[in-house]
């Protein structure tokens, strides 16, 4: 009867822990937790074991580094970062692959209140989603995110101003190029399709291929 008992409160507790995580948009089960000692930038972070973590889902615009020039916002996505996570504690989530090719560990981010600080950069309009297979679980809200901050003008996209033009998009990388990329112009057929604005690519979930748009055609 005695072990009866405790199993029912056991029960009841892990439901109560399981549906408040569901309602508040953290990770339903345990994950992580680690104290920030640095940001990097909008998309970096290092904790205080020593470890990078890369925002999955996500890209900032770059500050200043190896002789290049801080991109428009990039400071400003930097500085908004350090006010959400910089000496905080924060809890990671893992997706398929844990790493980049740089070795930094690729996270979704959340606080300890339930804040997903990746979502809030797109939110706030200091990132644009960058989908990368297979870390794909949490696109679709991010993308949602986008539009939203689209929509209100919030961050890199207010005061948008672009001429018309011709993009090729990947269906498969998620990517859009330059139709005088040489990355564009080896996507196959049936994973090409064509935007007349870079608002339209973005709009769709597409992220802008880094060397073509640097002028790396």
């Amino acid at each position: 009867m005695i072990v009866r008992k405790y199993l029912f409160y056991f029960f009841v507790f892990f439901l109560a822990v399981f549906f408040s995580g569901f309602l508040s948009g953290r990770p339903l089960l345990a994950h992580e937790c680690f104290y920030v000692k640095r940001v990097n930038d909008g998309d970096t972070i290092v904790l205080a074991d020593g470890r990078h973590i890369r925002y999955i889902g996500i890209n900032t615009p770059e500050i200043d580094h190896e002789n290049k020039k801080a991109e428009s916002f990039g400071y400003e996505a930097k500085n908004y970062n350090k006010t959400l996570v910089l000496s905080k504690t924060v809890c990671l989530e893992f997706d398929k692959e844990t790493h980049d090719r740089y070795g930094r560990t690729l996270a979704y981010v959340f606080l300890n209140n339930g804040v997903f600080v990746n979502k809030v950069m797109i939110e706030k309009g200091y990132a644009f989603c960058l989908s990368r297979r297979p870390n794909i679980k949490y696109d679709q809200v991010l993308l949602r995110s986008q539009r939203n901050a689209m929509s209100a003008k919030r961050g890199i996209w207010s005061n948008w101003k672009e001429k018309k033009g011709r993009y090729w998009g990947n269906r498969r990388s998620k990517r859009f190029h330059y139709t005088t990329c040489s990355f564009g112009k080896m996507i196959a057929r049936e994973n090409r399709l064509v935007f007349l604005r870079m608002w339209d690519a973005f709009w769709a979930g597409y992220a802008p291929c880094k060397k073509c748009m640097a002028g790396e055609k």
